[in-house]
């Protein structure tokens, strides 16, 4: 999430089992310029970003995963800037949604309001309004707290174009971990 002075936030990019916050300080040990929240429960790793460095001055596999992930990353936040500046907020809530189910592979997602309205720039009025919405067309199901995906095709045909952008390009980068149906 990217943090302004006020306090508010919004999303920059979603980092799933595709990938990892930090690996430029596998480059060089740097601060970081944003922050990552984690949201969905599940497995992750720590590493030092010393010992991140040292591993990456000996492994060609290491850098070129940093740098096919940096570029992806990239890629990613560039798409959210012009995804938060032009479409609606619900083309970006399925986008959001259909991208955090892709990381997770369940159809059910356990988002609070509050974290929904930040990832997406709005109040949360807007997101009930929204999830409402959705829920009305048989998109989804949304109680307190919880999300369920139930029909994806139509979850996809309703989400921007950055969904179907974004997912191309890790694909392309880093494809033996990016496509939902597989696990590495």
């Amino acid at each position: 999430m990217t943090l302004m002075e006020s306090g508010e936030a919004i999303e920059s990019a979603t980092i799933g089992r595709e990938g990892a916050y930090g690996l430029l300080a596998a480059v060089a040990p740097r601060e970081a310029q944003s922050r990552a929240i984690i949201q969905v429960p599940g497995r992750a790793y720590r590493i030092g970003a010393s010992a991140l460095h040292e591993f990456w001055k000996t492994s060609a596999t290491l850098r070129s995963l940093v740098d096919r992930h940096t570029d992806a990353l990239f890629a990613h936040a560039a798409q959210s800037v012009a995804c938060n500046a032009l479409h609606s907020v619900e083309a970006r809530f399925c986008r959001w949604l259909l991208s955090c189910r892709d990381r997770i592979d369940v159809d059910t997602v356990n988002l609070t309001q509050e974290f929904l309205a930040d990832m997406l720039g709005v109040q949360r009025t807007t997101v009930t309004a929204v999830a409402r919405s959705l829920q009305a067309k048989g998109l989804i199901r949304y109680r307190r707290g919880v999300v369920d995906v139930l029909d994806r095709p139509s979850l996809e045909a309703g989400a921007c174009e950055c969904y179907s952008a974004v997912r191309r390009v890790y694909n392309s980068l880093v494809p033996a971990v990016a496509q939902p149906d597989k696990v590495a």
